[in-house]
């Protein structure tokens, strides 16, 4: 697996089995494409799956060039190793390929318009990846969370620890998504493409991310509902605009994406966010030994 560090990285080493291996800087470094099959050679894959990216989605705006390495030409390095090794690759992409404007969840063979640099280079990636190794599986996830690193329901629950009054954007909709969840489904991925004759006849693009929908703003007062049960107290959540809180990067209104295409190929249904989030928030409590939150609990 590319990806050392990261939150899906972190979730498949967990829930993976003994023989899965990260791997990250400095043994592979997606800034370096050029690099990547002296590092899978040395490691002889059975499959691959592509859990890293640049994911700093406003920094990309002044960094076209590396965001372009890392998502569009080391996508492309590791799909081609993958063709001529004969082996799986499961790549990550993103909803941000999508302008927000549809109205209604994208399904995998709507067109892509990408508002940022980010989201240009995840959909360059995609096209570079099935342009050099058709029998890919491109993952498009969204919204990713986890007890560990840096991503909104962490971040919420410690601005919540810290502070009586929170703004958060109520006009930005997605699907949340527990890394667990996600890596559970690539699991589940891996071990049909294992027991069947024919890999290529599951190659494509899929979208793959929790049930149900919400706004940052509903996800954050989920979250904090949440955590009053382990001692934090309920802050005021005070609902914005994408225009109260500008950032470099335009963020897409709404990426809501459909994943009936995952249940009927896959059989995978990934759970509700409500219970993931609940679950997660359960986690960050549990693992607070070094005063995460800034409070006893």
């Amino acid at each position: 697996m590319v990806g050392k560090n990261g939150q899906l990285a972190t979730s498949l080493g967990k829930l993976g089995p003994e023989g899965l291996l990260r791997i990250g800087r400095p043994d592979l470094d997606l800034d370096q494409p050029d690099t990547l099959e002296k590092a899978c050679d040395a490691v002889q894959p059975t499959a691959i799956i592509n859990a890293a990216a640049w994911t700093a989605v406003d920094l990309a705006e002044n960094e076209p060039e590396a965001a372009t390495r890392a998502n569009r030409d080391s996508p492309q390095k590791l799909a081609a190793f993958c063709a001529k090794s004969k082996i799986p690759f499961i790549h990550i992409s993103t909803d941000y390929v999508f302008d927000g404007k549809k109205g209604a969840p994208y399904v995998e063979s709507d067109p892509v318009s990408p508002l940022t640099v980010y989201g240009r280079t995840k959909a360059e990636g995609e096209q570079a990846v099935m342009a050099v190794n058709p029998s890919s599986i491109i993952l498009r996830t969204s919204w990713v969370y986890s007890a560990l690193g840096k991503n909104f329901v962490r971040t919420i629950v410690q601005a919540g620890a810290r502070t009586s009054s929170l703004r958060v954007v109520e006009d930005q909709k997605g699907c949340p998504t527990s890394s667990d969840d996600l890596a559970r489904a690539i699991l589940d991925i891996l071990k049909t493409l294992e027991k069947a004759d024919r890999k290529d006849i599951y190659a494509g693009i899929y979208h793959a991310c929790g049930t149900g929908a919400a706004t940052w703003y509903e996800l954050a007062t989920h979250v904090l509902r949440e955590a009053t049960l382990y001692g934090l107290p309920m802050p005021e959540i005070i609902p914005i605009t994408t225009q109260d809180w500008p950032t470099p990067a335009l963020r897409p209104a709404d990426t809501r994406l459909d994943t009936h295409k995952l249940q009927q190929v896959f059989g995978i249904t990934l759970p509700h966010w409500h219970k993931s989030t609940s679950t997660v928030v359960h986690e960050i409590f549990e693992q607070d030994t070094e005063g995460f939150l800034g409070k006893s609990v």
